[in-house]
């Protein structure tokens, strides 16, 4: 079993079981064993939930979750060969945070580890009461919902060696269904990973980038060469949604969080009749996208003008300006600053100065509409 699939299993296991440990032996000797194998574990490391209750709370009385339906995407299927399937499977790649990603088989959930200290302490002691205080009360959110938040349990040579993440966040996905359109042969889904670009990115501004990969530079944030064709209603509606929500981020001193943007085509007018199964599965109806039902930016918010279905959420809130690693970034950008006068970066900026910037982002991306092209002739 590779490394992937050993982290794999112990996320799944702390979700179905809550403890990656399980119950303490009778036995005394079976005890010092299992410790022994936690130890020298280098992939497969002891998993608990943290702060279970605030979540348990979250999923079931606010976004409607039972915990059977939660767990069932986490539980092997039975393949057509008669072997159990793996519930989680790795999807993309390692990025500069040297985050892990995994998809459920249902495409429900995603797991992202939060292998940085400044970032899994950050979430545990700064933002998680707040952030839970604020889901609670504001549906509509663009905050990504996050299901659980799972940390390593005691010591090991995996985690000392950093060969495996402690922490995990497990999340909805925005893109639910995209692998279903597919199958089906429809335009594939796009998708942007935006944060404002007009500050001092080393992999871009550097030497023209010359001194990095290109591999290196896609992994910088996105840019949306295109407008959101909103109805002034829904506008109003997604800048409230974000002034509270950046806010709340700003308030806790986060920075350098995204908007992820997930637009989809709608079938031509002459092919909608027949596809009206395809459009009602192309809108989630179960938790955790709704409540609030349909539309919402969990589900589905048309464009005015008739083209599009977009969604969108606020992605990666987990830099802080006040932990250690992000004041070293911080220093070391202001020396370089005092020799080249390059700006600030999105990880050394200020968060007042950060939530402006992105707000003004979003803001340039959409484009308001008074009346909704209904699409009839």
């Amino acid at each position: 079993m590779g490394r992937q699939e050993k982290i794999a299993r112990s996320v799944v296991r702390a979700i179905t079981n809550g403890s990656g440990m399980g119950k303490r032996s009778h036995s005394p000797l079976k005890w010092i064993l299992a410790l022994f194998s936690v130890f020298f574990s280098l992939y497969q490391l002891a998993l608990n939930k943290i702060r279970p209750a605030d979540f348990a709370n979250l999923r079931r009385q606010h976004w409607k979750l039972s915990d059977d339906e939660y767990t069932s995407s986490f539980q092997a299927a039975e393949g057509g060969d008669g072997k159990q399937e793996e519930t989680l499977k790795a999807i993309g790649d390692m990025g500069f945070s040297g985050s892990t990603f995994y998809s459920t088989a249902d495409q429900r959930y995603l797991v992202k580890s939060v292998p940085r200290y400044s970032e899994h302490s950050y979430f545990r002691d700064d933002l998680l009461t707040p952030y839970v205080q604020y889901m609670a009360t504001h549906p509509r959110s663009l905050l990504v919902r996050i299901c659980d938040f799972l940390g390593a349990r005691g010591f090991s040579l995996g985690r000392i060696l950093r060969l495996a993440p402690s922490h995990h966040i497990v999340m909805e996905n925005i893109m639910y269904g995209r692998e279903l359109a597919k199958e089906r042969g429809e335009v594939d889904w796009e998708d942007w990973d935006l944060k404002p670009t007009s500050y001092f990115f080393p992999e871009r501004d550097i030497a023209d980038g010359a001194l990095t990969s290109e591999a290196t530079k896609q992994q910088l944030a996105d840019e949306f060469h295109d407008k959101i064709v909103l109805t002034r209603e829904q506008a109003d509606s997604f800048f409230s949604s974000l002034d509270a929500d950046t806010k709340l981020l700003a308030e806790h001193n986060a920075v350098d969080y995204s908007l992820f943007l997930v637009r989809i085509k709608v079938p031509p007018q002459e092919a909608r009749d027949d596809a009206a199964v395809a459009e009602s599965d192309m809108v989630p109806t179960a938790p955790p996208s709704v409540p609030p039902s349909p539309p919402s930016w969990r589900t589905g918010v048309p464009s005015a003008d008739g083209k599009h279905v977009f969604r969108a959420a606020i992605l990666d809130f987990f830099w802080a300006k006040h932990k250690i690693q992000p004041q070293l970034m911080t220093f070391l950008i202001s020396v370089w600053n005092a020799i080249t006068n390059s700006g600030h970066m999105s990880i050394t900026t200020t968060p007042d100065e950060y939530r402006e910037r992105f707000m003004k982002m979003c803001r340039g991306i959409v484009e308001i509409r008074e009346t909704a092209d209904t699409g009839e002739t």
